[in-house]
């Protein structure tokens, strides 16, 4: 029988048993977080708990969480709530980011990363207050970017800085004063927390930030609504989890032991194939594999046949894979960025795993007439 194999983390990553049983526990208690009497209050100290350990898992003291329904709502909080119309972003954000204002775009060069001289050129360009959002690690490809060098020019210009984390806890260490950021993003399903639920943090809670959503003064009239209690003590779990496995090493390094390995592999066994961001710094459990001259969604649509989960470079939300912006943004073309392809790891994944990737990928790309060598 075929192994399944799930390496699609970047996307979502599977929820811990810990993370099911924190958020059982929350559920199975009455109480409005809002409601002054006991389980009002009861709740409220939970709510307040998981709050401090979502900051100290990102070594944010002193900072403000805003809990929302997730990462796309966190950035859109931020870029319409920061009160600045002058906004500058990279051109190779996340579409929750892209997609939610009126922006300028700052490149990156071939290698993924941003152009911190094109930063400086846009902010000098024009003077009114302007807020900068940079990702932490690219969602399809894995690179790492600049932030604190980011942050550096932006306060340089008077500009406040935003940087989208969604794909760093669990994979690297974040701390807040080292990114150096006044805002920050996270989401708890991509560490293996629930679904729908995210945090945008503010670096100092005198920052101003308008709310997008009405109704309420739930999260110090910054997000309006009842908080989703059993999906914020989920989400704490879920990053006290992380950070701990960053901070003892163990599990990024197996990570990147393994995505390694699988390039190592397919180096030597598919000669054609190309692997973005290999000889730039990127999260461990990320690999972004083209197969030229075949479109991703063939790829995806056989490896799912073979009972491997992998997604597009370019997964977009109704499901359909569209050419990547990201790629085409590094300068590889349509016919290039059509065919990438996105494996990604987490703390569970195993090297039996790979492997079965590795036979099917290698299966499909002979089928589609490329040269594959056999397994050394």
């Amino acid at each position: 029988m075929t192994m399944s194999a799930y390496l699609d983390h970047n996307a979502g990553a599977p929820a811990r048993p810990e993370v099911v049983a924190a958020m059982v526990e929350a559920l199975s208690a009455a109480g409005n977080p809002s409601s002054v009497h006991a389980f009002g209050r009861r709740a409220r100290a939970l709510l307040e708990q998981s709050r401090a350990a979502i900051a100290a898992a990102i070594h944010a003291d002193g900072a403000e969480l805003v809990f929302t329904s997730g990462g796309t709502e966190a950035n859109a909080l931020v870029l319409r709530g920061c009160g600045r119309d002058n906004l500058l972003v990279s051109a190779i954000e996340h579409p929750s980011v892209r997609e939610n204002a009126a922006a300028r775009t700052i490149p990156v060069g071939g290698d993924g990363i941003v152009d911190l001289a094109a930063l400086d050129r846009l902010l000098a360009e024009d003077d009114r207050p302007a807020l900068v959002s940079v990702m932490l690690a690219n969602n399809e490809t894995g690179i790492l970017q600049p932030v604190a060098e980011v942050a550096r020019i932006a306060h340089g210009r008077n500009a406040l800085v935003h940087c989208d984390a969604a794909q760093g806890l669990g994979r690297l260490p974040v701390f807040l004063s080292d990114l150096g950021v006044d805002f920050l993003t996270l989401s708890a399903h991509k560490m293996g927390g629930p679904a729908g639920i995210g945090c945008l943090v503010l670096s100092k809670p005198d920052i101003s930030l308008a709310p997008i959503l009405l109704g309420g003064g739930q999260e110090k009239r910054r997000r309006a609504g009842t908080e989703n209690l059993a999906g914020i003590a989920g989400f704490a779990q879920a990053a006290r989890m992380a950070a701990a496995e960053v901070e003892a090493g163990e599990v990024p390094a197996r990570m990147e032991s393994l995505r390694d390995r699988l390039e190592a592999d397919i180096a030597q066994r598919v000669p054609e194939a190309m692997v973005v961001g290999k000889d730039v710094p990127r999260l461990c459990n990320t690999s972004c594999l083209i197969l030229p001259g075949v479109a991703a969604q063939l790829q995806v649509m056989a490896l799912d046949l073979a009972k491997v989960m992998v997604s597009a470079g370019a997964a977009c939300s109704s499901g359909k894979v569209a050419s990547s912006p990201v790629l085409e943004a590094m300068g590889l073309g349509s016919g290039l960025a059509d065919c990438a392809l996105r494996v990604s790891l987490g703390p569970d994944s195993r090297a039996e795993e790979m492997q079965t990737f590795l036979s099917a990928w290698c299966d499909f790309a002979r089928r589609k007439g490329k040269t594959v060598k056999d397994a050394a």
